[in-house]
């Protein structure tokens, strides 16, 4: 059992670890002017934006940060996984 545990936990920790790079990649892409239908772009955003639409959604219901100049939501995502992340490593 202890084996099956560790595997899944293994495994957890490295799609969240990917996930973390595809949001830092989606951030740093978003700094210089490539046409939207990049494939690099397209993947990125696609792979990462159903992680941060519903943290959007609940901002947007809220009436949080909704006139700042930056996008709260990937960074609060970000975070998320972050502690996701430590939190499946402690298993380990």
């Amino acid at each position: 059992m202890d084996l099956f545990v560790s595997i899944l936990a293994g495994t957890a920790q490295a799609l969240l670890f990917a996930l973390e790079i595809c949001m830092l990649l989606r951030a740093i892409l978003s700094w210089f002017p490539i046409r939207d239908d990049n494939p690099i772009l397209v993947f990125v955003s696609m792979v990462t934006e159903p992680i941060i639409l519903p943290i959007r959604a609940l901002f947007e219901r809220l009436g949080w940060f909704q006139n700042l100049p930056i996008d709260v939501s990937f960074f609060v995502a970000y975070l998320l996984l972050t502690v996701l992340g430590t939190v499946v490593g402690v298993v380990l």
